[in-house]
């Protein structure tokens, strides 16, 4: 860009501020789409979680008696190979003194026998050495995919509680402990804990993701689940009672099937009086993508699962009479507002302006938006060293990264509308791989 482009936005730039303090107004009408009707009060909704979160984490206590149920611990593999035996490790090595029941459900074993000898050779090395460790490899031959290796594995376990976990995740050796205590509230149903990314380190992708990991999943989860809406069980480490479960019929979807679960727990939850809560301090450690290719891969698949889900699948479940005000509140903003609605605002948000503006006034206005965005990121990220980081020293340097992390964040936005569009357009979700095509074939279609 020239100097004399530069100036001309410099000035657009001084005129946007001139604006935003003789008419507010106006310019709120240009921001309004994105920033104030959807995205702020959000913000600031997870924050006044995060506030209240502190204060009782103050204030908790909890019993001194044990409190040990036996816990079921379903491991879905499919690929993993090697990576399978870290998680068996960890697993093994909670400091929780109850039972664990370690269950490996090796989906398609004909394909996959380098995972199966691997759970095998753990069991054979390491099988004998833990006390009140119980560790089984259940082979599925023909490969089901993931609701079906976790709906075997439900069926064959015997814990009070129940665990479902990803093969390639590792865990910190208290995370049984402090997610199963909630369980000693009759009215807890399930629990979320916290994934990090321990990979981090691989490439850009890799990291900027293990900065959405803390900003968007943990700080979110732990602000929405302190005010008792929290949105998602994660997939790859949600625990839950196991008598809830069964009553709800375990999982049933070819695809998502995390959020299928937590939209049906909703629910049950609903009539009965119950909770689903978030634990920020049971902490897993998995594997993110660490190329730009495998990571909108991904993303496409999630989004479009989610679009599936929410305007298809479970399209009723938008009802206060189902899910109650709080959670339905929390659907429609959350969910419908902010993560189906918000890409394609922005979007048009975008090219909107850039018909009615002129190219110095367009890029200073977008300027504004993105030193907006930058403030809040910084504003989350501290308030995520303060509250909820196990090493804010060493994260602190994270901080350099944020004005790359609010570009990260615009491009995971946009691609969003692409997933979205993908599946109303395509049925996007009938291409996953995580279920064989006549799995997904005979779902029933929404």
């Amino acid at each position: 860009m020239s100097s004399l482009s530069l100036a001309a936005v410099a000035l657009a730039l001084q005129h946007w501020l001139q604006l935003l303090q003789t008419d507010p107004l106006r310019l709120s009408v240009l921001l309004f789409p994105m920033l104030l009707f959807m995205e702020l009060p959000y913000y600031l909704a997870v924050v006044a979680g995060l506030m209240r979160h502190v204060l009782r984490s103050r204030l908790q206590w909890y019993p001194r008696w044990p409190y040990c149920p036996s816990v079921s611990c379903l491991i879905t593999c499919y690929s993993e190979g090697e990576a399978v035996a870290p998680t068996l490790h960890t697993l093994c090595e909670q400091d929780y003194p109850g039972n664990l029941e370690i269950i490996a459900m090796i989906d398609g074993a004909i394909q996959n026998h380098v995972t199966m000898q691997a759970v095998q050779r753990f069991i054979r090395q390491h099988g004998k050495r833990y006390p009140h460790r119980r560790i089984i490899m259940l082979p599925k031959w023909q490969r089901g995919g993931r609701v079906s290796s976790l709906n075997a594995g439900f069926a064959m376990s015997r814990g009070e509680i129940v665990m479902a976990l990803d093969g390639d995740t590792s865990f910190d050796n208290d995370m049984v402990s402090k997610a199963v205590r909630h369980f000693a509230d009759p009215k807890v149903a399930a629990v979320s804990g916290t994934l990090t990314a321990r990979n981090a380190s691989a490439s850009l992708v890799a990291y900027l993701q293990a900065m959405e990991y803390r900003l968007s999943l943990l700080m979110a989860k732990t602000g929405l689940g302190e005010l008792g809406v929290l949105n998602n069980v994660s997939g790859a480490f949600g625990v839950f009672r196991a008598s809830v479960l069964r009553q709800i019929g375990g999982w049933n979807t070819g695809t998502a099937e995390d959020l299928d679960l937590t939209l049906r727990l909703k629910q049950y939850v609903r009539r009965n009086d119950l909770r689903i809560v978030f634990e920020p301090r049971a902490v897993g450690h998995t594997d993110v993508p660490e190329t730009w290719r495998l990571f909108f891969l991904q993303r496409l698949r999630w989004d479009g699962d989610l679009a599936y889900l929410y305007l298809r699948k479970h399209r009723h479940a938008f009802s206060p009479r189902l899910t109650g005000w709080p959670h339905f509140i929390a659907l429609v903003w959350s969910g419908l507002l902010f993560q189906i609605v918000g890409p394609f605002t922005i979007f048009l948000y975008f090219i909107w302006l850039a018909f009615i503006l002129p190219l110095p006034a367009y890029l200073a206005l977008q300027l504004l938006v993105y030193v907006y965005y930058l403030l809040i990121s910084v504003f989350n990220y501290l308030c995520y060293l303060v509250v909820s980081s196990s090493r804010p020293g060493a994260e602190l340097v994270d901080l350099l990264w944020l004005p790359v992390f609010c570009l990260y964040m615009l491009l995971l936005r946009l691609w969003s509308s692409v997933a979205i569009l993908n599946e109303l357009l395509r049925r996007g979700h009938e291409e996953t791989a995580m279920a064989p095509w006549w799995v997904l074939k005979r779902t029933t279609r929404h």
